[in-house]
């Protein structure tokens, strides 16, 4: 990954934000949670932005609501406070949310617009999820419905919308209905993308604010990149 490109406290893109949450658009390379890499979190980044805009002395409150993986770019929230947090988490647990992707993948879907229920079955010494048509031991249910947006020169843009939410969900089945995001080699694309990204952008959430009550949507602005650019 491009260092250059990471979110800093400087150049965090935030997309809404209130006491309660604070929503940002990730780039793609930032980890949203401290992991082994000991690279610095987008968790920690946006600490920083919250001490130094609000003036806050000592540590600050922050929730790490869900996450996205590394390569991918968009939406990601974070809590700040503890109320705030169990109530968002309840929230993302119980499907009480809807998450719009948009997925470069390099080859016509077999559908225009369709529903894939899979069995999802995590290597975690891959990293990796398989996604099979039936039940196999250790597998979770894996729902998602995309539908066809726009067709590029040599890619096709799809809308995603999650039902569930499991590890590489979207990466694994995507890829095993032969559409392999943009840059994805780990789920069957030909080359890596220049910054080691993937074409998945979390492009739009839709909930209920823990504490007002009231439905909130969020967009992220894609990447400015050229095929993302094309995009739009």
């Amino acid at each position: 990954m491009n260092p250059k490109t990471h979110s800093t406290k400087d150049n965090l893109q935030v997309l809404f934000e209130d006491n309660h949450l604070i929503v940002v658009n990730k780039r793609p390379g930032d980890i949203v949670q401290g992991d082994k890499t000991g690279d610095a979190p987008l968790s920690e980044v946006v600490k920083e932005y919250i001490a130094e805009k609000y003036n806050k002395p000592g540590a600050v409150y922050l929730g790490v609501v869900h996450r996205l993986d590394r390569p991918t770019s968009g939406i990601v929230v974070f809590a700040r406070t503890s109320k705030a947090l169990a109530r968002l988490n309840k929230m993302f647990a119980e499907r009480e949310t809807e998450k719009i992707y948009w997925a470069v993948v390099k080859n016509m879907p077999p559908k225009t617009e369709d529903t894939l229920t899979h069995f999802l079955k995590r290597n975690p010494k891959q990293n990796k999820s398989y996604a099979h048509i039936k039940e196999v031991p250790d597998s979770k249910n894996a729902v998602l419905h995309y539908k066809l947006l726009k067709k590029l020169d040599n890619y096709f843009l799809l809308e995603v919308v999650l039902e569930t939410g499991r590890h590489h969900q979207i990466r694994s089945q995507l890829s095993s209905i032969g559409c392999s995001i943009k840059g994805d080699l780990k789920y069957g694309f030909d080359r890596s993308n220049p910054d080691g990204s993937i074409h998945l952008h979390a492009k739009k959430l839709t909930l209920i604010h823990p504490v007002q009550k009231e439905e909130i949507t969020i967009e992220a602005p894609t990447p400015d990149e050229a095929v993302w650019n094309a995009c739009n």
